[in-house]
């Protein structure tokens, strides 16, 4: 199986396994599928931090307004009383005005945290390094981890508005958001390597040869955009030993330089004294035996 560093802009994102004989009209939109698979659950690990801590998303019409305001206008958060986590629930208002307060008991909070953490570690960018390969089963399996923790702290459901909810039912809406920007459409996903693009009527052995245990970094992006910067002859971390190691040698030139400007002080010709114990007959005196 070909191995592809597949990379996003000049960062590592996640190790994916091909045979050479692999389409690459298949491969690319596979690999899109996984990037966004990763993104959404780095989004959902993010809500559900704010769920543990805050509770259910409020109404849409009631969100970023003050307890004043909604007395005012008379709002109520008919969600509220349904929506209840399991074991009951401790008040932590949130200071965004995004969520009602709510929060989970604590023990229902380490549920889950434990679970955003397993599933962060699932999808996350240090397998990379520990040289695992992601595929479609391991984000379908962080997502279901995600939800069955959800199901576990609050049995009746999230509200519809509740963005958790609304992303278990691929109904975000991400439109104008950073996040949006992120997505790569998988009609529009675009493999680039060695500063080629991999044309999607070839296989990707036409571009690697028939070695199978080839490595190749490959990056991602949408189509239309151009060709990509190239990977740089050396890594950033190679570059800071680098600087550190020309540091650390800049530093004992300009010691040694000091040590040369100063040796002259330890000279014969240099001692103030000299001449006095000349003089008095006392030059060249040894006290130890001999």
């Amino acid at each position: 199986m070909v191995r592809l560093h597949v990379k996003r802009g000049g960062e590592s994102q996640f190790l994916l396994e091909a045979p050479g004989s692999a389409r690459l009209a298949e491969l690319a939109p596979l690999a899109a599928r996984i990037h966004n698979g990763r993104l959404k659950v780095q989004r959902l690990c993010s809500e559900m931090e704010e769920l543990a801590e805050h509770g259910i998303s409020l109404p849409y019409n009631m969100q970023g307004l003050t307890d004043e305001q909604i007395g005012e206008l008379k709002l109520k958060d008919e969600w509220a009383e349904k929506c209840v986590p399991s074991g009951g629930s401790t008040f932590r208002k949130d200071e965004m005005g995004r969520r009602n307060g709510h929060a989970p008991n604590e023990k229902m909070q380490q549920v889950i945290k434990k679970t955003i953490e397993e599933a962060k570690a699932l999808i996350s960018k240090k397998q990379v390094q520990a040289n695992v390969c992601i595929n479609m089963e391991m984000v379908k399996d962080a997502l279901e981890q995600l939800r069955g923790a959800v199901m576990i702290v609050y049995p009746m459901g999230l509200p519809p508005h509740d963005p958790i909810r609304m992303e278990f039912e691929d109904k975000e809406d991400l439109s104008g958001t950073h996040a949006g920007l992120e997505v790569i459409k998988e009609s529009e996903a675009q493999l680039w390597w060695a500063g080629k693009e991999l044309q999607e009527t070839k296989l990707l052995s036409d571009y690697v040869g028939k070695n199978e245990k080839t490595t190749i970094i490959v990056k991602i992006q949408k189509k239309g955009q151009g060709a990509p910067g190239r990977e740089p002859v050396i890594s950033h971390e190679e570059q800071k030993e680098m600087m550190l190691y020309y540091y650390r040698k800049q530093e004992e030139l300009k010691k040694l330089e000091e040590d040369d400007n100063d040796s002259f002080l330890n000279a014969e010709w240099a001692d103030n004294h000299a001449l006095k114990r000349q003089f008095h007959g006392v030059k060249d005196i040894k006290w130890g035996p001999r």
